[in-house]
Order: structure tokens, then sequence, then C-alpha cells
């Protein structure tokens, strides 16, 4: 059985398709109901930081998943990550699951040059510091060879299908509407992002390939792009004219005074200032994996997720 703690989002949504398609057991655990959407697909409720709940969600798994997003509040994580984590290492300790983490680049810090698996944690923001104290807490154990665990790691998303992405919202969505888009940051920097259907595949074949277990994985994601590149490229597909606005540090701390989810995204602001550089070279030799390209992505999401109207 595979299990998915923190079924419902994005990734989640992306790798439950995988395993269905592979017609493999799964279980879906969350807080709120997840409507399983085919055979041998069932759905259990469970508090991530209530350790007695997940044990009883996880009994039988032979790969257990953390996917989880938490509101995007500094304290909030300081309090529930590590929490959440030891619950998950203890997981493994006691039904001899698999483990597999889905991480952000958070702990790298500001970064010039690639990001590799190989990139030292150096973390400039709260954020950042409980991604790598938990990111260690995790990798820790599996090297003491207490359990066997491997992180998956992505760059910023697109392709969601529930708006939690900032290229799918201020970008896609607005020429969607035929709305002027929006850029954080420098949009002559480049930026990487995952495609979330790369992102399921990549976590599924994880799940799949033992042989990975007790490392750090970049997930599959194509070159970088410079922000004007992004934008014009899908201006392109939508069919209008590449007319966006930047949006400052300034800015994003005037809105976050009326949005505490924007302003928790400021201190996350030198990702958006800087080259922000992903390499999943390791992951796509191992697996032989090429991920979509962005026109290819962009051009799908025109069709599905984000028509025009």
């Amino acid at each position: 059985m595979h299990t998915i703690l923190g079924a419902g989002g994005a990734v989640a949504n992306a790798l439950t398709r995988e395993l269905a398609n592979s017609n493999e057991t799964i279980r879906l655990v969350s807080r709120k109901p997840v409507q399983p959407s085919g055979k041998n697909i069932t759905w259990q409720k469970a508090d991530l930081l209530n350790y007695t709940e997940l044990l009883e969600a996880s009994k039988g798994s032979a790969v257990i998943y953390l996917t989880a997003g938490l509101i995007y509040d500094k304290t909030i994580w300081r309090q529930q990550w590590p929490v959440i984590m030891q619950n998950f290492i203890n997981l493994g300790k006691q039904t001899g699951a698999r483990l597999i983490f889905f991480d952000n680049v958070y702990l790298y810090g500001s970064v010039n040059g690639p990001m590799t698996e190989n990139t030292p944690y150096n973390p400039c923001s709260e954020k950042g510091e409980v991604r790598a104290k938990i990111a260690m807490q995790l990798m820790e154990e599996a090297q003491a060879g207490n359990i066997r665990a491997s992180i998956a790691r992505a760059a910023d998303f697109y392709g969601t299908d529930n708006m939690n992405s900032f290229f799918d919202v201020m970008v896609l969505d607005k020429y969607a509407k035929r709305q002027n888009a929006q850029w954080i940051g420098d949009p002559k920097k480049l930026h990487s992002f995952s495609y979330i259907p790369d992102m399921g595949k990549g976590v599924y074949l994880l799940g799949q390939n033992p042989e990975s277990d007790n490392q750090v994985w970049h997930m599959p994601t194509t070159a970088p792009l410079t922000g004007v590149q992004l934008i014009e490229m899908a201006a392109d597909i939508y069919g209008v004219k590449p007319k966006y606005m930047a949006v400052n540090k300034l800015m994003l701390r005037t809105y976050g005074l009326f949005n505490k989810v924007v302003m928790g995204t400021v201190e996350m602001y030198y990702q958006y200032n800087h080259d922000y550089n992903f390499n999943s070279d390791k992951f796509e030799k191992a697996f032989n994996y090429k991920p979509a390209d962005y026109r290819g992505g962009i051009n799908h999401l025109w069709q599905t997720w984000y028509k025009r109207s």
C-alpha cells in the first residue's frame, strides 16, 4: 500500500494519479475529506500532529509519502514542522515502510549558480531554517540506518489545480482573463519552475525504486528562463500582449499589511530578485527522464486548468 500524508494538494493529487494508473493500492490521509477518484483508493482522516491517528492510517504501508503544506506562517512552521517530521520518522521505524518527503529549496538560501543536491544548506529566512532543520532531522535517521528515507526536492511550482502557484495565479490566470500579468521581483533574472505533472511522476518513480532510498533527489525540472521570457511565451500562447507589472519588495510588504500569506512571502523575496537556477541532472540521468519544457506545459494549461475566457 502507498500512503500519502497531506492528501489533497497539487503534488499529492499528481502522485495519486500516477499510482492509480499503475493499479497501486492507495490510502489518502488528511484532516479534510478527499474524495477517492478510482479503485483501490481509500481516504482516512488523521491529523499530522497526532501520531496515534497517523499510525492507524499508515498500517500496512510499503511506502509513505509526506507531501503536506502548512499555512504560510513562520510561527506555525516553527511549531508544527518538527513535530510532523518526528511523527513521520516514527512511522518509518514502527511500520518499516520506506519514507519519501516532498521538500522545497528554502534551506539553500540565496545561491550563486545552479542549485544541486550537493548545495550546502545556508538558509537566509526563518522558513528556510525550519526546512533545513527537518531535512537534517530525517536524513540523520536514514544515515544512522534507523529508517529508509529520501527527499524529493522541487523548485517553485506551476501547473497547479488549486491556484497555489505564483506563476499560475499572477501570469497564466491573468492572461486567461485578458488581464495584465504580475511578476514578483526582477523579471530579467532566471527562474526555475517545476511542472506539477513532472513532480507527480518524479515522486512516483522514487517510490517504485528502493535503490533511490537515503538520498536527496531534485525533481525533474527544465532549465530556467528569465521572467521576461516566460511572460512573453505565455502571452504568445494565450494570444495577448505581454503586459505585466513587476512587484518590488516594498509593494509586496504593503500588500502584506492586508494579507498574512503575502506578508509571509516578503522574507522569500531574495528568490525573485536573484537568479534562481534549479538543476535536476541527477534525477534525469538516473531515471532517463526528460521534464516538460515550458512551452509544452503552458500550452497544456491553456487548454485545461487556465483556459482563455
